[in-house]
């Protein structure tokens, strides 16, 4: 047996970490993603992209679609979390709030879907670090398992820094920078050395 080798070895669960579209991703809706992990476990998976802005919609105009007065919430793009559920709502947000509903997801952001927090946020007693997204991307029972041994995913590491400092724009190409890969380099085909 080789020495590296683990029978029956289990990859460990991707919750608090980020997901990279690789090149070549063949559905379009997740060319150039990076996707917060909030949830993965036997039963499935549950993340946030957290750089797809959606054209014409700020988190201020939301909360006055949602009759909440954003009195000083900051003009910033509302997101696409993905395409299940497009229309609920998600905050991803620093560990310093937590809701009735929020999960915690280890100490790195909690999620939180309830209109509570753009309440909160409006009346500036939020979260200090945040994002608005509308949808979700999900997974069944080991299908992000199977997506990923097909080569269409890169993990990464939780980097808040990535997720709430880095523009919107930037984030895919500097989530692989922080891995030290040149997304000029990648190929959108898989291969073998």
């Amino acid at each position: 047996m080789l020495p590296w080798y683990v029978p029956d070895f289990e990859p460990p669960f991707l919750s608090g970490q980020l997901l990279l579209s690789m090149p070549g991703m063949a559905d379009p809706r997740f060319a150039r993603v990076v996707i917060a992990m909030c949830v993965h476990d036997e039963n499935g998976a549950l993340g946030l992209v957290v750089n797809q802005p959606m054209p014409g919609l700020s988190v201020p105009e939301l909360m006055r679609t949602l009759e909440i007065d954003p009195q000083a919430t900051p003009e910033r793009p509302v997101l696409n979390g993905g395409p299940v559920e497009p229309s609920r709502g998600f905050v991803l947000h620093s560990p310093d709030y937590e809701g009735e509903s929020t999960i915690m997801v280890g100490m790195k952001w909690g999620l939180t879907a309830t209109l509570d927090v753009l309440r909160d946020i409006a009346a500036g007693k939020g979260p200090s670090r945040w994002l608005s997204t509308l949808g979700y991307t999900g997974w069944g029972p080991g299908q992000l398992e199977s997506e990923m041994a097909s080569h269409g995913w890169q993990q990464a590491p939780g980097d808040t820094r990535l997720i709430f400092d880095t523009p919107v724009e930037a984030r895919w190409e500097q989530a692989f920078a922080g891995l030290g890969i040149n997304v000029g380099q990648l190929s959108a085909t898989p291969g073998r050395a």
